[in-house]
């Protein structure tokens, strides 16, 4: 198969000679026009929004972006680290208002749990940066989210807790039910005056005269008064609801009948001698769930009866 081959025509020889140097200067030459070409394509592409769809300018407009949005997510970042800052505050807060309504403070162990959960890495589709730094933000979001619900739970509780309060602290046996003297080591075990042993004494003998005023240690209802057979004599048990009962013994006289609802401060009866007694005193116990409790570690020895009692008069 023969080569194709350019000839052209020479005045100077009147022949006709083979043109060596055409292709090689054909090849240079469609080159150059190429890139001429191309350049002045790009050119025009560029002038005109990338027009024919190259997709430089796409290119460039999405690295601004990712460079904007990549600032931005560290401005969100720094603003929630501060929100978390002061949810920390809070809860911090929240616990002292706990422990003012007797709740248990809410521990690190209790916080952590209330998070719960495993931290899955979602792929948004964008860059590797990108994608990480919209993973860390969703975590930090979704725990601060948890952290407002665990609050909010806290504060409910805490609301309820101080609404069942400001009905309960009234109904606590928390005033020495007479004046009169008593020893601070008289609840317990103790060598009985007549009896002659080692006896357990359920609760505190308060000494003075007999008719000596007897008042309602907390606001509750009487379950049960008058004489009895046992060695109290004549005696009132009050209910004061919550698991609080009070239990006076060897009185005089009874004020108030069963059933009748009391105030605390109400003076229910005056202190005298019956039942086994050596003296005029007030026996006095404290029960909180039918588990005998300390009186002594419920009195206000400073308590001023007649103004409890003219306060009394003056809310009826």
């Amino acid at each position: 198969m023969s080569r194709f081959k350019l000839y052209f025509f020479s005045p100077r020889t009147l022949s006709f000679i083979e043109a060596r140097w055409f292709k090689t200067r054909f090849a240079m030459l469609s080159m150059v026009l190429g890139m001429v070409v191309l350049a002045i394509v790009f050119q025009t592409n560029q002038l005109y929004d990338d027009v024919l769809g190259l997709g430089f300018q796409r290119s460039k407009a999405l690295a601004a972006e990712n460079a904007i949005l990549s600032d931005q997510l560290r401005v969100f970042a720094g603003r929630l680290q501060t929100i978390q800052g002061r949810l920390s505050s809070l809860s911090d807060q929240g616990n002292e208002l706990r422990l003012l309504v007797d709740l248990p403070k809410l521990d690190n162990d209790t916080r952590e749990a209330g998070y719960g959960g495993t931290d899955d890495r979602l792929d948004f589709g964008v860059s590797g940066n990108v994608n990480r730094m919209l993973n860390d933000l969703r975590g930090s979001i979704s725990k601060a989210e948890k952290e407002i619900d665990l609050q909010q739970t806290s504060y409910r509780e805490a609301v309820t807790k101080f609404d069942r309060n400001q009905s309960m602290y009234p109904c606590i046996p928390a005033i020495k039910p007479m004046e009169g003297y008593y020893s601070m080591s008289g609840f317990g075990m103790r060598f009985h005056p007549i009896y002659h042993q080692m006896m357990p004494h359920e609760g505190l003998d308060i000494a003075n005269d007999v008719g000596t005023p007897v008042y309602a240690t907390g606001d509750g209802i009487v379950e049960a008064a008058g004489r009895t057979q046992a060695g109290l004599g004549i005696m009132m048990v009050v209910n004061h609801g919550y698991g609080y009962t009070t239990v006076y013994g060897h009185l005089d006289k009874v004020l108030v009948r069963s059933g009748e609802r009391v105030k605390r401060g109400a003076m229910i009866a005056r202190s005298g001698r019956t039942g086994i007694a050596t003296g005029p005193h007030l026996h006095y116990e404290v029960r909180l769930n039918g588990v005998l409790q300390n009186p002594v570690d419920y009195f206000f020895d400073d308590v001023d009866y007649k103004k409890i009692e003219e306060q009394l008069a003056f809310s009826h």
